[in-house]
């Protein structure tokens, strides 16, 4: 198939009523495991990174291997910046050919967030890509130590904000928060399905990790196209790595690899089969 945007997957999910799995990787094994994973399911994936992961997996070695894992994959794929902090990050992945970004000013006064967002579309429409944008507060954290409280996505301020901005994609907060959660979060269907009466474009679930299938399948339902998975993926990695070098006196490198690929197979593969309805 093709690397393609981020647009073009939402549209298409949209029109098929089922979301796109984006999940993150952080080095070779996690992207040979959820490029494997979508091929088996026939179905389209997004690859993505987080600006705060950059310091364990810089994006001059990781870009190259995404989108080149994108271009040769059996479906299409598209290569996502997800949460960038500043507008060089932003740049740098548009410049590796990243074909989608997320300048997260989701902490900024609304209208400061409005005129960001309006900046980092003016960018990524030179290079075709797409741009994702957040609205309200997602809980948690991500890649730092500094824990936000949820902040609930106002209905009306996302129309307004989409309307302003013509952003491709809306991130919503609904009571989801990053990495492992205490407890089963409450989401607040009531204010996603407020919401996506009144915005027209398709709507972003960030932490994903944790939520259960069927919370999942209504989130769906009530127009969200594309979920985030990291935390899980990530936990996955290291869950296989572990239990393969206590079972064996030596390990080996091959075969270490081979596991952690695994492990982010199995994890990218049920989620795949929630999202896209199989």
């Amino acid at each position: 198939m093709a690397l393609v945007t981020l647009k073009d997957l939402l549209l298409r999910a949209e029109e098929e009523k089922k979301a796109v799995g984006a999940f993150s990787v952080g080095n070779m094994e996690m992207v040979m495991g959820a490029v494997a994973a979508a091929e088996d399911a026939g179905e389209p994936i997004i690859l993505q990174i987080a600006e705060k992961r950059l310091k364990n997996s810089p994006l001059s070695l990781m870009a190259p291997m995404m989108v080149s894992a994108a271009k040769q994959s059996s479906v299409d794929i598209a290569v996502h910046l997800d949460h960038g902090l500043t507008l060089d990050c932003i740049d740098a992945a548009l410049s590796y050919g990243f074909t989608s970004v997320m300048l997260d000013a989701s902490l900024l006064p609304f209208e400061e967030n409005i005129a960001m967002t309006q900046k980092v579309i003016e960018k990524a429409r030179v290079f075709g890509a797409s741009v994702e944008s957040e609205l309200g507060v997602v809980g948690g954290n991500e890649g730092d130590t500094a824990e936000h409280k949820i902040l609930c996505t106002d209905p009306m301020s996302a129309k307004i904000f989409t309307d302003k901005t013509g952003v491709d994609a809306l991130a919503v907060a609904i009571g989801n928060a990053h990495g492992n959660y205490p407890v089963l979060p409450e989401l607040r269907f009531d204010i996603l399905e407020q919401i996506d009466d009144v915005v027209e474009i398709p709507l972003v679930l960030h932490g994903g990790t944790g939520i259960t299938d069927d919370m999942f399948r209504r989130a769906v339902s009530l127009g969200i196209r594309k979920i985030n998975i990291a935390t899980a993926s990530f936990d996955h990695l290291a869950k296989y790595a572990k239990a393969y070098t206590d079972s064996v006196d030596t390990p080996d490198y091959f075969t270490l690899s081979a596991e952690m690929v695994k492990g982010v197979y199995d994890n990218v593969s049920r989620h795949i089969r929630v999202f896209s309805g199989k």
